[in-house]
């Protein structure tokens, strides 16, 4: 229950710095402050990460259009599946390609 109110919370704070605009917050901050939050959640260990990436195609319903499809990506963009990865390079390469074959 806990991994799926991180999760929300990271949803909201991602969303919020990847969706605003430019008018309501610096461009430079915002991927400033996506990087702090990025670095703690990998901190944390790596069954309490599980769960919370699982959490988010949960919490991606409370979203739609352009915000849901955020949220559903961000175990992919923060890098949260590599870290979960790690040591697996078949993976790893999987997550690399689903990168490389983005717009």
């Amino acid at each position: 229950m806990i991994a799926f109110h991180v999760a929300r919370l990271i949803a909201a704070i991602e969303v919020f710095i990847n969706l605003s605009d430019e008018s309501l917050l610096d461009p430079d901050a915002a991927v400033e402050m996506g990087e702090i939050v990025s670095r703690i959640v990998q901190d944390f260990d790596k069954p309490f990460l599980r769960e919370v990436v699982d959490a988010f195609p949960v919490v991606a319903r409370d979203y739609e259009g352009e915000a849901q499809a955020l949220v559903l990506d961000i175990p992919i963009a923060t890098h949260l599946e590599d870290e979960l990865a790690e040591g697996d390079p078949v993976r790893l390469a999987e997550l690399d390609a689903i990168r490389d074959a983005r717009p």
